[in-house]
């Protein structure tokens, strides 16, 4: 078995959400519905995601604040000796923003909690004092320190079985609020400084939690309306990645449990097997998992065998011109006489099939099935009746290479020597290795390149949009395979704005390892 790297897979879309992240997303897969049978798919968030998460939501807070237009402000104040002072503050700019520290936090069976911490806010504006009919105007400069924002999603799941997300609490304090004011008489607005620092501070506070709570509802859940919940592979097989539970949280890691079923679109029906448990391993090497069950793999053999996928036929037709052996009674009459005798110069067809679908079993190294043919022979008689001759099984050692492409899985099937052995003969009994070279030739040339144009469509990963998967890394554990990756979400470049943090370095060297593994399969 030997799994190879292959150029870097993108979903793309035109979502520019604010919580923009595969593993956010992942992350607001909670559900009510209760856990039933094991998962066929489980993804995994270290706290390695968590902290790309929370840094690229720093970014795209901070890139949307400078984009905000904060409201108009005005009153009036009563000054000693003065009198009753109108007031107005009005075209106020976001000038600067810097957010610097952030973190996001796990709330076992209620959601997430998003924080920000230590940040700063520049505000720049025009203001205007009325006094009875003196009238004056100038600028002004906010200096607005000690930003703390602190935020609950609560996350559950929608009837269709996809996630959904809403603030259940934002709060944030701003330490200390300093305005500086010019212009004519700006002294005198400098006198009651403490109320419109005070009244800035109110504005910024609450302009903040509805900035957040907005995008939420208007590009985060949106955005995670474009997790598959089912996705047509072909005519025949769809996949399944309906949530089955809760998250399970622990101090460093979160483990979502998908259903990974593959099934018929034609006639969907209950599989009558349950997925393994899968003991995944503690690694944190990278920022997602994907443990993929062996189940994912056998539901697919499943609809593909019922549906006669893995069904051939054979006919003389399909034989190349130079072979010693023609699918015709003349032909057999060298090993098998009897058949010669009986149908004179007749046509002979060969109709295949897997015998039941293929089981794949995984162990630690290793992938390995029991997949067994029968074929059978038939002459073609006037009138279009075909009547059975004799019954073969075949058996074949197979090489299988798996690809990570960082969308899908994909692979092929590298086939060994077959063995021929008659099962069931109306003819007599004849020696059946002369046919091994004829089989031989139309699974190579046929079967395989049928099965492998199918493997190549891959099986797909649950990603969200614009999500980018680099260096990976895949083993075989018993029961599924486990494939780690980090993640890269795509921004629109702008300005203020970069195309993506990287967690961990990438360089081409870091991006094109993947670990190899190989075995052979029966």
């Amino acid at each position: 078995r030997q799994i190879q790297p292959s150029p870097l897979g993108i979903q793309d879309g035109d979502s520019t959400g604010t919580l923009p992240s595969l593993l956010l997303g992942t992350l607001l897969t909670f559900t009510s519905r209760a856990l039933g049978a094991n998962p066929g798919l489980v993804v995994r968030i270290t706290d390695q995601g968590l902290e790309y998460v929370a840094q690229e939501e720093l970014l795209a807070l901070q890139s949307k604040l400078h984009k905000v237009t904060l409201p108009n402000f005005d009153g009036d104040v009563r000054i000693k000796h003065f009198g009753s002072v109108d007031y107005r503050f009005h075209s106020l700019n976001i000038q600067s923003c810097k957010l610097l520290g952030s973190a996001l936090k796990l709330l076992p069976n209620r959601g997430l909690h998003f924080s920000i911490s230590d940040s700063f806010i520049q505000v720049t504006g025009d203001w205007k004092v009325r006094k009875r009919i003196l009238r004056l105007d100038g600028s002004f400069d906010v200096k607005v320190k000690g930003i703390t924002i602190s935020v609950n999603l609560l996350l559950d799941s929608e009837p269709s079985g996809r996630p959904k997300v809403a603030v259940s609490s934002c709060s944030s304090h701003i330490r200390d609020v300093e305005v500086h004011i010019s212009g004519d008489l700006g002294w005198l607005l400098n006198l009651f400084h403490n109320q419109i620092e005070s009244r800035f501070r109110r504005v910024l506070e609450s302009k903040i939690c509805e900035i957040i709570e907005d995008s939420v509802t208007s590009e985060l859940q949106p955005y995670l309306q474009t997790l598959p919940v089912t996705t047509g592979i072909d005519h025949l097989a769809g996949l399944d990645y309906s949530l089955m539970g809760a998250p399970q949280a622990t101090a460093q890691m979160l483990d979502v449990m998908f259903k990974g079923e593959i099934f018929s679109r034609d006639d969907r029906s209950p599989v009558s097997f349950l997925a393994p448990v899968m003991n995944l391993p503690e690694e944190h090497s990278r920022m997602v998992y994907f443990a993929i069950s062996d189940y994912a793999f056998n539901t697919a053999s499943l609809v593909y065998h019922k549906a006669g996928f893995l069904n051939f036929t054979i006919t003389d037709d399909m034989i190349p011109p130079d072979s010693n052996i023609r699918l015709n009674t003349k032909s057999f009459r060298a090993f098998v006489p009897r058949i010669a005798r009986l149908y004179p110069i007749t046509n002979l067809e060969l109709q295949g099939a897997v015998i039941s679908a293929p089981c794949l079993n995984f162990s630690p190294g290793n992938l390995s099935t029991a997949a067994q043919m029968e074929i059978e022979a038939f002459v073609l008689l006037p009138n279009s009746i075909k009547e059975p001759v004799f019954r073969l099984g075949v058996a074949t050692n197979v090489s299988a290479v798996l690809t990570f492409n960082t969308s899908k899985i994909t692979g092929f099937l590298e086939p060994g020597k077959i063995q021929v052995e008659l099962k069931e003969s109306k003819v007599g009994l004849f020696n059946v290795e002369l046919l091994e070279a004829l089989l031989n030739y139309y699974l190579l040339n046929n079967f395989y390149p049928k099965v492998n144009d199918k493997l190549a469509e891959g099986f797909p990963l649950p990603l969200l949009r614009k999500i980018q998967l680099y260096d990976p890394i895949l083993q075989i554990h018993k029961d599924f395979l486990f494939l780690g990756t980090n993640v890269r979400y795509l921004r629109i470049r702008g300005q203020g704005e970069r195309q993506g943090l990287e967690a961990t370095a990438g360089s081409p060297s870091c991006i094109s390892r993947c670990a190899a593994l190989s075995s052979r399969f029966w």
